[in-house]
């Protein structure tokens, strides 16, 4: 072959990233050119066989590795093999290209090429992890969806009205991830908790927002998804039972959430109804919609809930340690 054409191929090979390498099967031995000895951290002077190789080889992988080149020469064809190796504090995956089944080998020896995969690994694994996150997620909102049905059937009056809750409840969630989802080049934050609150309750209040009949006055506070979430349902169910029986079922009705506590460890929501029907505390065990509220604000906030029937008006007091808001 003509230099020319020789220093062409090495110009593509270089460009290519590509590493390449003989092993010599009756001796062990292996050569390999200056970017496989770069890719394997190899000094450019060392005598290397197989056995020096396996030493840099993940252990995860040295066993398959080795049955696998083993087997290379029975194969008949090409054969590709991944794996990774260890380059001092650093974990590279290494792809092995050749032809099996002793084709074209030449005094024992056999040839193929490295590649450098590093990037196309880490590409798979990442689209591996938000695949499997993503699976979590809607398993996650299916089960949430089956609770609020649940819910919605067990307090709607008609079939109109179980339909018309349950589409404000699923929508509430909705807002609620969407405001909590995070923004490109903002991994792991969220809504603000005085947006969130505002978005879900928008709903409710019947007026242009002019005439103050839902005041939310809170701190500037950051919030996870989980955390947007598990709120999102307790200030949902909180209002439905407003609209259906406490201060938002009346137009005079009012709804003050404020925040009159917080410290570096503890967040104290209060959420205050006014002007509606007297209240009366119920004299029946609490249903599953306020079973959910306890769980929520227990298992996600470390907090708890109380409930004052003041006959002016319900008083609810939401405890949530301040660290879980983030979560």
């Amino acid at each position: 072959m003509p230099d020319w054409d020789l220093k062409n191929l090495r110009a593509a090979i270089d460009a290519a990233g590509v590493g390449l390498w003989s092993w010599n099967v009756e001796t062990d031995a292996i050569t390999m050119d200056p970017r496989a000895r770069a890719l394997w951290g190899v000094d450019d002077e060392a005598r290397i066989t197989f056995n020096d190789l396996s030493a840099k080889i993940h252990p995860r992988d040295l066993d398959r590795v080795r049955a696998g080149f083993a087997a290379t020469r029975a194969i008949v064809g090409p054969y590709e093999m991944d794996f990774r190796i260890l380059s001092g504090d650093d974990v590279r995956w290494i792809s092995t290209r050749g032809q099996g089944s002793d084709a074209d080998i030449k005094h024992s020896i056999m040839r193929g090429i490295f590649l450098d995969v590093t990037g196309r690994k880490q590409a798979e694994e990442a689209h591996e992890l938000l695949a499997g996150e993503m699976s979590h997620r809607v398993k996650n909102l299916l089960l949430v969806a089956s609770q609020l049905a649940r819910i919605t059937s067990r307090s709607a009056g008609t079939a109109e009205e179980m339909a018309r809750d349950l589409t404000r409840r699923l929508g509430a969630l909705g807002r609620a991830h969407e405001l909590a989802r995070p923004g490109p080049g903002k991994p792991g934050t969220s809504a603000l908790l005085g947006d969130l609150l505002s978005v879900l309750l928008q709903a409710y209040d019947e007026t242009d927002g002019t005439a103050g009949r839902i005041r939310i006055s809170v701190p500037k506070l950051d919030m996870g998804e989980a955390a947007a979430t598990t709120l999102a349902l307790v200030v949902h169910e909180l209002a439905t039972n407003s609209l259906k029986y406490g201060a938002l079922s009346v137009e005079r009705g009012t709804l003050d959430l404020s925040c009159p506590t917080l410290t570096e460890a503890e967040v104290v929501l209060v959420w205050t109804e006014r002007g509606g029907p007297p209240v009366v505390a119920p004299s029946a065990p609490a249903g599953f919609g306020s079973d959910l509220i306890r769980r929520g604000m227990v298992h996600q906030f470390g907090g708890g809930i109380e409930v004052d029937w003041s006959p002016e008006g319900v008083i609810v007091t939401l405890r949530m340690q301040r660290d879980r808001l983030t979560a």
